[in-house]
């Protein structure tokens, strides 16, 4: 029997048209269910006063779509604030952690390395056996880290799931790239930044914005460790729009009236939302490639 009569497995033959429409109507719904609510957040932050009220306090599209909201709570209030804290928080920590990581992942990812695989157990241990809150606090309060930012970053350095990711990444270079380094006269550091961080940018990428939508939204650590004048945008959110309570400086608007509490708790939201949609369209070509990499061959 020729091989064009031979009889294909179900999942290589093409789609029939129903299901091309199934599939087609369940993108369309679960699109729908995320544009939609997204839309009525900046739709309402947009929204005037009147239409915020005629609309019962959400709205689909403004007819009068306005700034307000947004220059209340950007006018040099407890957002604002809060704004530049989350920012630097998100770099620094971002920064560290991915050195951090980068640097016991090389490590980890080395045959050889003296005490590498002892090492290797006892973070795979903590990531199974997690300490609780309650070791956390007392950790963070007994080096004096209480009521400061390191106390947001310190605890959570390295993520074990990131660790994972670039040591498997790592693993995954070809050895004769090692070998012809060290017959140049390079050593593991010289190895590291011109040999390996060159072919690690999709791993790289990925475990960087791990970390910095983990910083970005990292509220709980702060509501534990901070003052509520030192909280970064992601606990300001939770406390002023999940927790419904308003925000009591954040200015007038330039005609003298206060914003609506919906308009200016949607645009904190909106504020706190954003940053890191903008980020993600420029890593999201490393996404896949860096995530499946890295974990195929850990």
């Amino acid at each position: 029997m020729s091989s064009h009569n031979a009889v294909r497995p179900a999942w290589m033959e093409r789609p029939r048209p129903l299901t091309k429409a199934a599939k087609g109507v369940a993108v369309a719904v679960v699109l729908a269910l995320v544009l939609i609510p997204f839309l009525v957040i900046v739709s309402t932050s947009l929204a005037s006063n009147r239409e915020v009220v005629a609309h019962g306090g959400w709205v689909l599209w403004p007819t009068e779509p306005t700034l307000r909201a947004y220059r209340t709570v950007l006018s040099g209030g407890i957002v604002t604030e809060a704004l530049g804290v989350s920012v630097v928080l998100t770099a620094a920590g971002t920064l560290f952690s991915l050195a951090c990581t980068t640097f016991l992942a090389y490590a980890l990812a080395r045959p050889g390395v003296f005490g590498g695989k002892p090492v290797l157990l006892l973070i795979l241990f903590t990531f199974l056996f997690p300490p609780g809150m309650i070791p956390a606090f007392l950790l963070v309060k007994g080096m004096g880290m209480m009521d400061t930012y390191a106390a947001l970053v310190a605890p959570v350095l390295i993520n074990v799931f990131n660790l994972i990711v670039l040591r498997g990444f790592f693993q995954g270079i070809p050895e004769e790239l090692y070998e012809a380094a060290r017959l140049d006269g390079a050593n593991d550091w010289q190895i590291l930044w011109r040999v390996v961080l060159p072919l690690s940018k999709a791993a790289l990428a990925v475990v960087s914005l791990f970390y910095a939508v983990s910083y970005w939204n990292a509220w709980f650590h702060a509501s534990i460790y901070l003052e509520s004048d030192h909280w970064p945008l992601s606990q300001v959110l939770r406390t002023y729009v999940i927790g419904g309570s308003q925000i009591a400086d954040t200015g007038l608007s330039e005609a003298g009236q206060v914003s609506a509490p919906q308009t200016t708790q949607m645009a904190v939201l909106v504020i706190a939302t954003v940053p890191i949609l903008l980020v993600y369209p420029f890593l999201q070509k490393y996404f896949t490639k860096g995530v499946l990499t890295g974990a195929i061959k850990s």
